[in-house]
């Protein structure tokens, strides 16, 4: 599996504001990936509630892995080693 260099907070983050800027999306921007370097901070805010949301798995992810590592996971993502 690949590992991201980036860490989950920004590829969220980054994801949130090319989704508001981009033509693809809900943006008028054809070529976004300028703005979205530049603009992706003001999204970590939500990116981090998105995390937050996914602490706690659904039943259909608890059934296919484990969910102390999601957990863990989602915990390390954070950055609150009190939940490791």
């Amino acid at each position: 599996m690949p590992i991201s260099s980036y860490s989950a907070v920004e590829r969220i983050a980054r994801v949130l504001a090319a989704q508001r800027l981009s033509d693809n999306a809900e943006g008028e921007a054809a070529h976004a990936a300028d703005a979205v370097d530049m603009e992706w901070t003001d999204c970590v805010d939500t990116a981090i509630a998105v995390l937050k949301t996914l602490r706690e798995p659904d039943m259909e992810m608890a059934q296919v892995g484990d969910v102390g590592t999601w957990e863990k996971m989602i915990a390390a993502a954070l950055g609150d080693p009190h939940d490791l």
